[in-house]
């Protein structure tokens, strides 16, 4: 109890609350005030309970205390567990009651903050079934519980968004960023729109290139629509192989086969769906409505935190435990081992788990069939994009291999001439700078003789002369021919897209046709496919039950095959036996002495006489034993008593040694006093 109060006090002098109290001072509170500190821990994990207790009744003040605790999940402990009890010491203010829930407030205050918050949206108002009649009342509830439905789902984004480690710092910046990358974008766009303004018919060049990079973006989807037509065109001839391959197989299967093998295969396919349908389908569709149903009961119920699941999970491990020692004895009252009925109810429970494991590999086989042929499409696909064909082998991966050997050496060549360019560009950079370092001396030369002559500043008009002349034939040449490039790109793309349209005009028509082709080789592939999949579950129920009735032969043969060994076994011994029998009468029938003693009935007789005279011997024993047990008795109390006062007259003997040494020592003592 002193550390719980130790606690509260620590929590109640840090934020936000600040009461500076000690153990002394927050012992000797009053029931009111401590109502009212307890009311303003509730305050701060829920802001509508932020009042002064002295406005309101005490009632109204437990009343909501009350609430707000059921809300926050809080639990009595042992020694309060009624609930009226808690009551009254709740409205009493009394420090047994309040102690241990200011104590348990205090130690999870922001999860019970984030409790309180989700419960003002997630408690459900429960309307009465009469109200729901009204068809307004009905909407406006299913509003309300869209609107709740939503909230969670965003308060779990939020929630996500808050871990997923992004922060509103790195956003701002990025956001920055991106702002002065767009204003810098901006700048350039007018520079050039300036810069295009002073060319004459700028808008027609401006339309023309719009135009030109419209017709590049159109060859380009019309590029990549002939590759998807391509690969459409791919897969539907690979369908249509297997479709052919398919087919070919069901001829050969079709071939030997009579109308009454096929009818027991859709006999089996029927009654392997029904089985589907009407047995497993129904019960897995249950079972998820019934973990749906569970999982929409724990989502609307509040948060639980560690504690409650404990709980939870002591209970449900107690009701197990429960359950068993009822089946049990149920099984005990009910079920007594020897009944008639319990083996057949085990061999169709074991029957029943077979047919649905056997029944879900199934599916699962068809699942996984289906995976690995998507699975082979899409490395065919990935294959054919690389490279436009298919994975090379043998020979043509050779003369690939030989091909990247020749450009990996040309590539190195190229290599060693940039090294050695970038190596004459150093050295012809170290000229420029020698030589821009003489222009500077001749040039400042040039102005000292120009300052003497009194002629400053002419060289330089001179070369500003030369070089704006040198620029404004540059400008009228680069204007000419970029009006002459620009008049011949538009006739060269004129001339190109009339011989794209050309050239596309039979392809389009081409796979039109295609199209047309694939959609009924498809349509016959999906018929093929349900024809093969009817055939393939007739085949493979008829092959389980052949293999069960094979299964049970097996088990026949062998159980037979035991009774065969044991009775041979049984017929062996029988017959050992019969042998003995025959042997002991024609011995003791024989009349040859020694013959008759190997009978085994001389010898047992000869066994019987001796174990008679042996008891006889033994019996004589004990007679003469019993006869001489008293007066050896009477000897042995003798010899013990003799012992004891022989062990006696020892120890006297050796006290009366001691007392006589002890007298010598002390007369020897008194005789060297005297002698003093």
């Amino acid at each position: 109890m002193s550390d719980q109060i130790q606690f509260i006090v620590e929590k109640l002098n840090q934020e936000p609350f600040r009461k500076n109290y000690n153990l002394i001072t927050f012992d000797s509170l009053e029931s009111v005030q401590l109502l009212q500190l307890l009311n303003d821990v509730l305050g701060e994990i829920d802001p509508k309970h932020a009042v002064d207790i002295r406005e309101e009744l005490p009632e109204q003040t437990a009343k909501r205390m009350l609430s707000l605790l059921g809300i926050l999940k809080y639990k009595p402990p042992g020694s309060i567990s009624d609930l009226s009890a808690f009551r009254q010491g709740l409205v009493t203010g009394s420090k047994p009651v309040i102690h241990p829930v200011l104590h348990w407030l205090l130690q999870r205050t922001n999860e019970l903050k984030k409790r309180a918050y989700l419960a003002r949206f997630l408690v459900k108002l429960e309307v009465p079934a009469e109200f729901l009649q009204d068809d307004t009342v009905a909407d406006i509830n299913k509003q309300y519980e869209e609107l709740m439905e939503a909230f969670k789902n965003l308060h779990k984004e939020c929630e996500q968004l808050k871990t997923s480690g992004l922060s509103t710092a790195e956003i701002r910046r990025d956001i920055s960023a991106m702002e002065e990358e767009k204003d810098q974008l901006v700048k350039r766009v007018e520079r050039l729109k300036k810069r295009v303004e002073t060319v004459q018919n700028h808008q027609r060049m401006l339309e023309i290139a719009r135009q030109l990079r419209l017709e590049k973006e159109r060859e380009e989807s019309l590029a990549q629509q002939k590759q998807e037509q391509k690969n459409q065109l791919f897969h539907a001839e690979q369908r249509l192989q297997r479709a052919q391959l398919q087919l070919k197989d069901m001829h050969h299967a079709v071939v030997d086969s009579k109308p009454e093998s096929l009818m027991k295969k859709l006999e089996e396919e029927i009654n392997f769906n029904s089985y589907l349908v009407t047995e497993k389908i129904p019960r897995e569709l249950e079972s998820k409505k019934n973990s749906a149903y569970f999982l929409q009961k724990v989502v609307a119920e509040p948060a639980m935190s560690q504690s409650d699941l404990n709980v939870l999970e002591i209970k449900i491990n107690e009701v197990n435990a429960q359950m068993n020692q009822l089946i049990e004895k149920r099984m005990m009252k009910y079920e007594p081992i020897d009944s008639k009925f319990s083996m057949y109810r085990q061999q169709a429970s074991i029957i029943s788990r077979k047919k649905e494991t056997k029944a879900e590999e199934l599916q699962a086989a068809k699942e996984e069939m289906s995976i690995t042929e998507r699975q082979m499409l899409q490395k065919t696909n990935q294959a054919h994009e690389l490279e436009g064909s298919e994975v090379l082998k043998g020979d043509e991966f050779k003369h690939y291999v030989n091909k990247l050997r020749s450009k990996n050496t040309f590539y190195k060549k190229k290599r060693l001439e940039i090294a050695e360019i970038t190596a004459e560009y150093g050295i012809l950079q170290r000229t420029e700078e020698l030589l821009k370092q003489r222009h500077e001396a001749i040039q400042q030369q040039l102005q000292s003789i120009e300052d003497k002559k009194g002629i400053s500043g002419y060289s330089y008009t001179q070369e500003e002369l030369e070089r704006v002349s040198a620029v404004k034939s540059e400008m009228d040449e680069m204007k000419g021919r970029t009006l002459d490039n620009m008049s011949e790109m538009v006739k060269k793309l004129n001339t190109m897209v009339a011989e794209k349209k050309a050239s596309l005009a039979p392809v389009i028509k081409e796979l039109r046709q295609l199209r047309q082709k694939c959609q009924e080789l498809t349509q016959e592939c999906d018929e093929k496919k349900i024809q093969y999949d009817s055939c393939a579950a007739g085949l493979e129920s008829n092959r389980s039950t052949l293999e069960q009735e094979v299964k049970g032969l097996l088990e026949e043969c062998a159980q037979e095959e035991s009774n065969y060994h044991y009775i041979n076994c049984m017929k062996r011994n029988l017959e050992i036996q019969l042998q003995r029998a025959k042997e002991e009468m024609k011995a003791y029938v024989s009349s040859d002495p020694q013959e008759r003693r190997k009978a085994i009935r001389e010898q047992y007789t000869r066994m019987i006489l001796e174990q008679e005279n042996l008891g006889k011997k033994l019996r004589e024993k004990q007679k003469a034993v019993r006869e001489s047990h008293g007066p050896n008795m009477k000897q042995i109390k003798m010899w013990q008593d003799f012992e004891r006062l022989m062990e006696c007259k020892r120890e006297c003997f050796l006290k009366q040694q001691n007392q006589t040494a002890i007298g010598q020592v002390i007369q020897e003592g008194g005789k060297d006093r005297l002698v003093l």
